[in-house]
């Protein structure tokens, strides 16, 4: 049965759009005003607004409203939940792929072993 994990959901939701995973990178570097991020972006106010405040929904993003200008900067949140989901399946690859190595080993194997008898 299929588990889910409601902000997992949120975190990944957030993260799978390529313009607010630049967002995250570009406030890393530093902190950056709404109308910063949308000509960085190429984009509509109103649209750097709704990505913003999707990654402030996930708790990537914090803003903080000063006179006219919204600042906008990483959250505290961070990534361990994620990370920790993604290692588990990592792993779980990681092990399924090694099987598989491991027949095609066997495999390699018994073609050298039959190729030897029947010389």
């Amino acid at each position: 049965m299929v588990q889910y994990i409601a902000p997992l959901d949120t975190s990944f939701a957030a993260l799978s759009d390529p313009t607010r995973r630049g967002v995250l990178e570009q406030l890393g570097r530093s902190d950056a005003s709404i109308t910063d991020l949308a000509e960085r972006f190429h984009m509509t106010l109103t649209g750097m607004k709704k990505h913003v405040s999707v990654l402030e929904g996930a708790g990537f993003v914090t803003t903080q409203k000063v006179g006219r200008v919204r600042t906008c900067r990483l959250g505290r949140r961070k990534m361990a939940e994620e990370a920790a989901w993604i290692e588990q399946y990592q792993q779980l690859w990681a092990a399924r792929f090694e099987a598989l190595d491991e027949i095609v080993e066997d495999l390699k194997q018994r073609e050298i072993s039959h190729e030897r008898d029947t010389k």
